[in-house]
């Protein structure tokens, strides 16, 4: 049977969750696609560090030594930041490698690049696993831009801040204590100021709209707002009246057809589509000018919906471009 051989970028959170859903979902992806899938290299930081979960398959702290591996066909990455993240996709890309993405921050940033240097190379540019977790949102968008035209798209686009306002509001913690419980569950990083500043939300909503509307905002004039100002008792108040704070980020073409875009906490009522979305789950709405307003739901954080979102872009990638993927 023939075979596809990848690399994963970084054995964090995100990398583990990649190369166990592939391990343990090796036959079924045998049986679904006609291919097996074979991870031959990991880059890693720190290449001293046991790790007994890994098996049959080179550690590097060296992104050469994958580089220089002809028969590597896919690479996967989950590095935070955007160097060298960017350079070593750049370089995966003009070796002929398609490329699987989770990286927010670069890609929001890089995205458009990397996009036109895959395909003056033929290749293949996966980015599902950018925006919203586990929802599928980026297939959704480009399947409905085919017959129709997306004019806003609206979303909780972060995880750790719906788990943090969830927190505050149910059970009255201080978003302090709120951030440190979700800290301890492994859904905010050590350093949460992306997520609790509105910044990774707006690299997400930014992503969306190069999909949506083929351009970004200028970024300078996308007012940003996180919820690290928020108390409890505002919460509280709200909810007293039937009202819940959430997250939202939103980016529409205003009537002047200017593209506009904000982030920031929003009072909603009891009938938006937002207002019993909790704990870590996010949710988008996408409005278009023939279907009307689609919703979609799923988890936003954490090892599985990342890397489930990474290997629906690999199938995808198999399923539909199977004449590029030369087996080795």
């Amino acid at each position: 049977m023939p075979s596809i051989k990848v690399a994963i970028l970084g054995f964090g959170t995100v990398g583990e969750g990649v190369y166990r859903i592939l391990r343990e979902k090796q036959e079924e992806i045998k049986k679904h696609t006609g291919f097996t899938v074979d991870v031959v290299s990991i880059l890693v930081k720190d290449k001293t560090k046991k790790r007994t979960s890994l098996t049959d398959v080179q550690v590097t702290d060296d992104f050469r030594d994958i580089l220089n591996n002809p028969t590597i066909d896919i690479v996967f990455e989950a590095i935070v930041g955007e160097e060298p993240a960017y350079t070593y996709l750049s370089d995966a890309i003009e070796k002929g490698c398609h490329i699987i993405t989770a990286n927010k921050k670069m890609f929001a940033k890089h995205g458009p690049a990397l996009i036109k240097h895959a395909d003056f190379r033929n290749v293949r540019v996966g980015f599902e696993a950018t925006t919203a977790g586990g929802i599928p949102i980026i297939r959704t968008v480009t399947n409905l831009l085919a017959g129709d035209r997306v004019k806003r798209i609206q979303g909780i686009l972060n995880g750790t801040s719906n788990f943090i306002l969830t927190k505050m509001r149910s059970v009255g913690s201080s978003f302090e204590e709120a951030l440190l419980d979700a800290q301890r569950k492994g859904f905010a990083e050590a350093d949460p100021s992306d997520d609790v500043t509105g910044m990774d939300a707006f690299r997400k909503l930014m992503i969306l709209s190069s999909l949506a509307f083929g351009q970004q905002p200028n970024w300078d004039e996308v007012p940003v707002i996180g919820i690290d100002h928020l108390q409890s008792n505002d919460l509280i108040e709200a909810s007293k009246e039937d009202l819940r704070y959430r997250h939202i980020a939103d980016i529409w073409v205003d009537e002047n057809g200017k593209l506009r875009g904000t982030v920031g906490p929003a009072l909603i009522g009891a009938n938006h589509p937002f207002y019993n979305i909790d704990g870590v789950d996010n949710a988008v709405i996408v409005k278009t000018e023939y279907l009307g307003s689609l919703t979609l739901v799923g988890p936003g954080a954490g090892m599985y919906p990342t890397g489930s979102a990474m290997i629906a872009d690999l199938l995808h990638i198999i399923r539909q471009h199977e004449a590029v993927l030369i087996p080795s």
